[in-house]
């Protein structure tokens, strides 16, 4: 036989996946065998109890009747799930077809030299799109055009969070050197450029093969401005600062880290007001309420702890225990709930009112990262571990899956995403170890309508 001329690596990725189909058409094989067995022995057995019935008693021919029509009904039920099972699997091979796209591929934004941990959409004009990375830098980006306008070089670690000022050009990012950074940036936005003409149908689309391992599009960012020096250096942690935040008026900020505890800092003087302590592992995340002073943090002991600084005299705080491994993140939406991810593959839904008990429970199929929410129609955004990224409405109904192919997704794990709603436009950012970040254009009102 001669031998493939198939890259080796692609060839061992191709032989993994049809070993995958084969073991599920082989399981559902199986699984249909023995519905046809219960299928034909319960109509031996109730078609034997009617023509026992039928040499009877003229009389109880009305049990006859019923029988028959038992029969038919379980029949049905069993034919109905043999056919659910049987085309199980094929579905997943269909691609979703429709006169509107739910999702449009906007923008693919390359040039990091490592995966991107977090990205983050700016407050103010311009609006630009920042990413952090293991690089140890930060980057802005022209949403329109995917063209890096300035790189933040000052931290000596992975850059593992960004967040903007609400009404400054300030951006507060996170790192591994066990600082946070407050920094000042200038940027101007590049003309526009027509719009790919590329759209995906927004729900179970093909999954074609990976590329190679470290294979990017494009080139890397030419020369850019790069801002080395930080405006403020916030360093009271003893670990890595794994998130950072901005509280409601910019004034003060919140700092997560690996030594358990998270920071409150003055902005202008750097100084530092509170260290939160009480979580028994890493915290994973932060997050601020937009229009009130609570915080909410999320840590590897499986709790998130929801901080309320609105009284100057009384810090309260709340432990939440509804997740059984790593809570990845947890953040606020516009209105009173709390939205949980966890590595245990559940998002949970909260009610700040009473948060006893969730309000949702969105079980998925892979460990959930740092997740968003849209401020406008409360649209929650999953990042997964296997690539995917989910969309789901406030009570746990699932709307749509992003495209993942060969021509567009992530390759590798789904970092974090973030929402743009300006305008009339609804845009969904995503990061990921495959050292991009990827603009979609979210067709709302459609997306939607299918719900």
């Amino acid at each position: 036989m001669e031998d493939s001329k198939l890259p080796l690596t692609l060839r061992s990725n191709l032989l993994d996946l049809f070993g995958q189909i084969e073991r599920e058409f082989e399981n559902l094989y199986i699984e249909n065998l023995e519905l046809r067995r219960e299928i034909e022995s319960l109509n031996e057995r109730l078609t034997g109890d009617g023509q026992a019935v039928e040499g009877g008693d003229p009389t109880k021919g009305a049990l006859k009747t019923k029988a028959s029509h038992s029969t038919s009904q379980l029949s049905q039920k069993l034919k109905t799930t043999y056919k659910a099972s049987t085309s199980k699997i094929v579905s997943s091979f269909k691609a979703t077809t429709g006169s509107r796209a739910l999702c449009q591929l906007l923008k693919e934004y390359v040039g990091h030299r490592d995966g991107i941990w977090d990205l983050s959409v700016t407050r103010t004009q311009p609006v630009v799109l920042g990413t952090a990375s293991a690089d140890h830098s930060a980057l802005l980006w022209s949403i329109e055009t995917g063209k890096c306008l300035l790189r933040y070089a000052g931290h000596a670690g992975s850059v593992n969070s960004i967040k903007f000022h609400p009404t400054e050009q300030m951006a507060l990012t996170a790192s591994g050197d066990q600082t946070a950074h407050i920094w000042r940036y200038m940027v101007q936005l590049p003309a526009p450029q027509p719009p790919p003409d590329v759209s995906a149908p927004c729900d179970e689309d093909q999954d074609s093969s990976d590329r190679e391992e470290g294979e990017v599009d494009g080139e890397g960012p030419c020369e850019v401005p790069t801002v080395r020096v930080a405006t403020a250096t916030l360093k009271s942690h003893q670990g890595v600062v794994i998130a950072a935040d901005w509280l409601v008026g910019g004034r003060q900020v919140v700092t997560a880290s690996w030594d358990r505890a998270a920071n409150l800092y003055e902005v202008e003087t750097s100084e530092l007001v509170h260290t939160l302590t009480g979580h028994d592992q890493e915290l994973t995340h932060c997050c601020t309420h937009p229009t009130q002073r609570l915080v909410v943090t999320s840590s590897r002991d499986t709790t998130f702890r929801l901080w309320d600084f609105r009284d100057p005299s009384i810090h309260s705080v709340n432990v939440f225990q509804g997740h059984t491994d790593t809570v990845t993140s947890a953040v606020f939406t516009v209105g009173d709930n709390v939205v949980s991810g966890s590595d245990d593959r559940t998002v949970k839904v909260w009610d700040l009112k009473n948060m006893r008990s969730p309000i949702a429970t969105i079980r998925t199929d892979s460990a959930v990262n740092r997740i968003s929410v849209s401020a406008n129609q409360k649209i929650i955004a999953l990042p997964h571990d296997n690539r995917q990224v989910r969309l789901f409405d406030m009570s746990g109904v699932r709307l749509a899956r992003l495209p993942r192919s060969n021509r567009m997704g992530h390759r590798r794990m789904v970092c974090c995403t973030a929402w743009n709603e300006e305008n009339q436009s609804c845009n969904l950012f995503t990061c990921g170890f495959d050292r991009q970040a990827i603009g979609w254009n979210i067709n709302i009102p459609a997306l939607l309508q299918e719900k």
